[in-house]
């Protein structure tokens, strides 16, 4: 890493802590010895899952969401609980969301968010041979409807912009060349 770039926290604030959210505003240096305040969303990581059923079909769901205003065509997503290991969470979110459970899982990819104001890690997971195992039962404020399609349909839904949520987009395209180039089908 390049040592003029890196930004050394002098002192901070947290502001607001919340139930999956904290703020903090910090103070750093520049190895100048510039400085400047910085807003930093903390939060403890999540994941998002690409689920493929025997047939090539991917998972989805669709929900409101509040901060964005509308109703999102998404994958399975959730956050970590303290001490989780990620594929863990991937499974247990794919079940209480969709019902689901898969066969065999790979890990496709780790990425930041939204790295300008939050530290949040996503982790993304291909799960194959996805199934229904039971019944969905998501968190007692969550109203989900799950649906299936295609990878390729949802590929050219998030083409056409009817996918627009960050972690989802990002998780098809990568099922997609993994599916494409690894015999990672289900």
């Amino acid at each position: 890493m390049s040592e003029r770039l890196h930004e050394e926290r002098i002192e901070g604030k947290r502001v607001y802590e919340g139930r999956v959210v904290s703020l903090d505003v910090d103070r750093v240096r520049f190895a100048d010895g510039a400085e400047a305040t910085r807003e930093v969303v903390r939060h403890p990581g999540a994941v998002v899952v690409v689920a493929l059923t025997g047939d090539g079909q991917v998972v989805l769901e669709r929900q409101f969401r509040y901060a964005a205003g509308e109703v999102l065509l998404e994958l399975p997503a959730g956050t970590l609980a303290v001490g989780e290991e990620p594929l863990d969470c991937a499974r247990r979110e794919l079940a209480e969301e969709t019902g689901f459970g898969a066969r065999r899982w790979r890990s496709l990819s780790v990425f930041f968010t939204a790295p300008g104001f939050t530290n949040e890690r996503m982790h993304c997971f291909l799960g194959v041979g996805a199934a229904r195992e039971g019944e969905a039962t998501p968190e007692g404020d969550e109203r989900i409807e799950v649906l299936t399609m295609p990878l390729a349909d949802a590929v050219t839904a998030v083409a056409r912009g009817e996918v627009r949520d960050a972690k989802s987009i990002i998780g098809v395209l990568l099922a997609e060349r993994a599916v494409r180039e690894g015999g990672w089908s289900a």
